[in-house]
């Protein structure tokens, strides 16, 4: 059984570490609350802006595709992974980078193996993971969730549409994870480039075609529309990792805090055992010098 003053140091120690844990679990509840109304303002948007976008695409078939809609082999890939740049947020990170890995591996080993698989990393931890390891990371904006604005993630999403355009890339795919609730977060796998087609669900209800008065013309508002849908859904994207990094985070810090606190009743319960053994031997040995003085 350990002495009373180790138990004493390890009592400490715990409470102390109780006290962080429940301090960082007060300032990520605090960042997710901003992260969380930031999110769920954008979906409606981003989603309505993508609705009109496929009406508008399915009303244009047979015409000028956009530079963006052009389905190329898939000879350059370039993946973009969106984790945090702090850890103690549970399984966010290492989740995310399993998820990379493994589309390399399974998606594309062909690109892969001959080097045409390029990463960007948003995140220090991405960054630290995939660099230390020797991957092909071309880029990295470490610095984007320290101020997550519209104008910094537009700026990244324009530099994608750009080297799309310019057949640097075939494809680009982001993998982040998206907000559901501060418990759950889902890991996503998105095509950024080339736009896909509205897939046709056989289950789902006919929507009816909105017949839309257009000025100017279709083409026209098309070409302006796809780019800041692509911006926009990149926005999105970093919104929803944000908030799932903050929701992961105070979860984690959640679950840390009752960690501590049953090992605290654990440890003050070997404390007093130890305590009462002591008190029970310094008894014994007082009675036993009694019983030698008598004898």
């Amino acid at each position: 059984m350990p002495s009373l003053k180790e138990v004493r140091i390890r009592i400490a120690s715990v409470k102390s570490t109780q006290q962080i844990t429940s301090a960082m679990k007060m300032v990520a509840a605090s960042k997710l609350r901003r992260a969380q109304n930031a999110i769920l303002k954008m979906r409606p948007y981003a989603s309505k802006l993508k609705e009109i976008l496929q009406n508008l695409s399915a009303s244009l078939e047979g015409t000028e595709q956009s530079p963006y809609t052009v389905q190329r082999m898939p000879e350059k890939v370039l993946l973009v992974v969106m984790t945090s740049n702090r850890g103690l947020c549970g399984a966010f990170n290492s989740n995310i980078i399993k998820t990379a890995v493994s589309r390399m591996i399974e998606q594309w080993p062909g690109q892969t193996a001959s080097g045409n698989l390029k990463l960007i990393t948003i995140g220090k931890k991405g960054t630290e993971y995939f660099r230390k390891r020797g991957y092909n990371v071309v880029e990295s904006y470490d610095q984007v969730f320290d101020n997550l604005t519209w104008e910094n993630a537009s700026g990244i999403a324009e530099r994608l549409m750009k080297e799309f355009t310019q057949h640097s890339y075939d494809r680009i795919e982001i993998i982040y994870n998206q907000f559901k609730n501060a418990a759950v977060q889902v890991l996503k796998v998105e095509q950024f480039l080339p736009v896909e087609p509205p897939k046709a669900d056989a289950a789902a209800p006919v929507k009816t075609q909105v017949d839309y008065i257009f000025e100017p013309s279709k083409e026209e508002i098309v070409t302006e529309l796809i780019p800041k849908s692509l911006k926009i859904q990149f926005y999105k994207a970093l919104l929803d990792s944000y908030a799932s990094e903050h929701g992961a985070r105070m979860t984690a810090m959640h679950q840390a805090t009752d960690n501590a606190s049953e090992l605290l009743k654990q440890l003050s319960l070997t404390y007093n055992k130890a305590r009462q053994a002591a008190i029970t031997n310094e008894i014994l040995e007082i009675v036993g010098g009694a019983e030698a003085l008598k004898g």
